[in-house]
């Protein structure tokens, strides 16, 4: 059974690949015994509804890429690498990681998700079936397209809480309705990165670069503008379609945002086919 879902564009086709790492759900049985979760609690760890609400970008040339999986199996915008001690004491790699690894500990509440610490065998079945598959189909679909066009741009898909907290008194203060991550503006061609911040502000979006969201693991190895293959992290307020308290599509505010990510795939795609403003190499 694959939990990578790749959907090429429909028509009109560009160098544009959406990757939607974190909203899948599904956990599977080998993982289920290993853990100690509930499908609320999944939804809620999930980037919920982030696949939905891109999933149209094919008709706007783009190759959309999907992890049908849930982040309590593996999180796919983490290094295979990056072993939580906790988690998989006995691993080579493993090490004190402040937040969380490629395979979590505990749920982003602080409560615990493992059953019992993993053994190096269970830790390298998870990679090897959930992990493995999901960046195979991002190399070779980024890969592929590179080389067809010159260049390509990785569109990481996330969504965020509406609120965080700040590093000194623990207030919770409103995150900005759109953080694009770069890596100060490291990651993806200057020009990308313009484009993409004037189009949420032209919808009457808030924007903040960066903060809380530099952009992951995906983004930082992905991105090598120099070489013509972008990477930019677009972080969603989640305030913006869906109650966070119980889940509910906000059905108006999801469609309009839907039809804001449908014409920056679409703006995206007319950047990168256009020589006279996006040189290949």
């Amino acid at each position: 059974m694959s939990f990578v879902e790749l959907i090429p564009p429909h028509h009109s086709p560009a160098p544009v690949l959406v990757e939607v790492p974190h909203s899948g759900l599904q956990v599977p049985p080998d993982v289920e015994v290993e853990i100690d979760t509930s499908p609320t609690a999944v939804l809620r760890d999930s980037d919920i509804y982030v696949d939905k609400l891109y999933r149209r970008a094919p008709e706007h040339g783009a190759t959309l890429l999907v992890s049908k999986i849930s982040r309590y199996v593996v999180d796919l915008n983490r290094g295979p690498d990056e072993v939580v001690s906790a988690a998989v004491p006995r691993h080579p790699k493993a090490r004190h990681i402040p937040a969380r690894g490629v395979v979590w500990r505990a749920r982003t509440d602080g409560t615990p998700l493992l059953r019992a610490p993993l053994t190096q065998k269970q830790f390298a079945s998870r990679i090897q079936r959930y992990y493995e598959p999901y960046h195979q189909a991002l190399r070779t679909e980024a890969a592929r397209l590179h080389g067809e066009y010159g260049h390509v741009v990785i569109l990481a898909a996330h969504s965020m809480p509406s609120t965080g907290r700040r590093l000194f008194g623990g207030r919770h203060v409103r995150r900005a309705d759109i953080v694009p991550g770069t890596r100060g503006r490291s990651t993806a061609d200057g020009r990308i990165i313009d484009l993409v911040d004037q189009h949420f502000r032209d919808a009457g979006l808030s924007v903040k670069h960066d903060e809380p969201y530099r952009g992951g693991w995906t983004t930082a190895s992905y991105g090598a503008p120099k070489r013509g293959q972008h990477a930019i992290q677009i972080e969603l307020n989640r305030a913006l379609y869906v109650d966070e308290h119980t889940s509910e599509i906000k059905r108006a505010d999801f469609e309009q945002l839907q039809r804001v990510l449908e014409r920056l795939v679409g703006k995206l795609g007319e950047l990168m086919l256009d020589r006279a403003q996006f040189a290949t190499g």
